[in-house]
């Protein structure tokens, strides 16, 4: 570690006003009575051209701090400079189009078939059968668990989800069940073993840093060093599932813990 330089610092001040600048703009857009980033006819935050168009503004705030830092610690010099860093930037996510790639022919056959419809309900009704349906927090347990295993094996969460949702989502909501509690569910599991998987993408990242201060570390060395950590965030995650089950707390606004029968 070393001590940041003159440029270093030069540009996190210019990437650090350029963010507080755009903060403020999107504020006045959207906190005024007339702001310019409000549905027209409408005052509603919910309704706003900034809910609406979440994505370009979460985009807006990558970008223009990027730039800003770049300009200001003097390693961005021209436009050109600027695509070789976005190109850089996208090669990351070659592996996870590909992978999308075939999910969705996946989920395109799934809806062929419907053998999605058709897994949730023949799910629905074993749990029924088994006396499960008013029983949210061993269900939601169990599907964080089977999510955390198949995280093992399947470490991209978009590609996961886009495969276990067809069939988890319609099955619950069949059981009373919002798809909000579900995804809440299906997040623990996704995110506690993720360090523990030479599946995961950054893997090899982590592992290179480990090595940087432990040269001998290897494979076996992170995934031992990591599991510790795994299993006390799983646990320690579920129990929260667990208690905002128990209190009824909804998952978030508009999204229930159940649907309305």
């Amino acid at each position: 570690m070393r001590p940041l330089s003159g440029a270093e610092k030069r540009g996190l001040l210019v990437a650090f006003g350029t963010a507080g600048a755009l903060a403020a703009i999107i504020g006045w857009g959207v906190l005024a009575t007339d702001g310019f980033l409000l549905a027209p006819g409408s005052a509603e935050f919910g309704d706003s051209v900034f809910m609406s168009g979440l994505v370009t503004f979460i985009f807006l705030f990558g970008l223009l701090p990027g730039i800003a830092y770049g300009i200001g610690a003097g390693t961005l010099r021209n436009d050109h400079e600027v695509m070789h860093g976005m190109t850089v930037a996208m090669r990351s996510l070659a592996g996870y189009i590909v992978l999308a790639f075939f999910a969705a022919q996946f989920i395109a056959y799934f809806t062929w078939t419907n053998l999605g419809v058709i897994t949730a309900v023949r799910g629905a009704e074993f749990l029924q059968h088994l006396g499960l349906r008013e029983s949210p927090i061993l269900l939601m347990i169990a599907l964080g668990l089977f999510s955390a295993l198949v995280n093992l094996l399947i470490a991209s969460a978009s590609a996961k989800w886009a495969l276990m949702a067809p069939v988890f989502v319609p099955m619950f909501m069949l059981l009373g069940y919002s798809p909000e509690l579900a995804q809440a569910a299906y997040g623990i599991g996704d995110s506690v073993t993720n360090i523990i998987t030479p599946m995961m993408t950054y893997f090899p990242l982590v592992l290179t840093f480990a090595q940087r201060y432990e040269p001998k570390a290897g494979i076996g060395t992170l995934v031992a060093m990591m599991l510790p950590y795994s299993l006390v965030f799983l646990v320690s995650w579920t129990a929260l599932l667990v208690g905002w089950i128990w209190l009824g707390v909804p998952v978030g606004p508009g999204a229930p813990l159940f649907l309305a029968k």
